[in-house]
């Protein structure tokens, strides 16, 4: 069957290039070639997962005796933050309101997973 500009196939095609293509132009799609050669081998190796999800170039928090000290006794008094407490401790910690959003949230999971093992 020959691929014209209205076949399925054409249409099929043509959609996943974003309609940039002729009629019988065949091009591999960009979303699915990696980017850089690390990454070509990365997926080849099936280590997709392998960077941790962390941002490129962002390395983990580490936190302070201190920080943790303050971040755990603002979490006895309430596990989710409110939106000034969130300031007061960045401010206080020295730390992005972000950071302090992402340690309730784990810091929740932790406590949750805590609280089924001991069931």
């Amino acid at each position: 069957m020959e691929k014209g500009p209205f076949s399925v196939e054409w249409l099929a095609q043509s959609s996943r290039s974003g309609g940039r293509e002729m009629p019988g132009e065949s091009r591999p799609c960009p979303l699915d070639m990696p980017r850089d050669r690390d990454t070509a081998e990365r997926r080849s190796l099936g280590h997709e997962a392998e960077s941790g999800g962390a941002a490129p170039g962002r390395s983990r928090t580490k936190f302070s005796a201190a920080q943790l000290q303050e971040l755990e006794r603002s979490f006895r008094e309430q596990r989710y933050i409110r939106a000034g407490e969130k300031r007061r401790l960045a401010a206080v910690l020295n730390l992005s309101q972000s950071q302090i959003k992402t340690w309730f949230q784990n810091r929740r999971m932790k406590f949750k997973r805590q609280t089924q093992d001991a069931r």
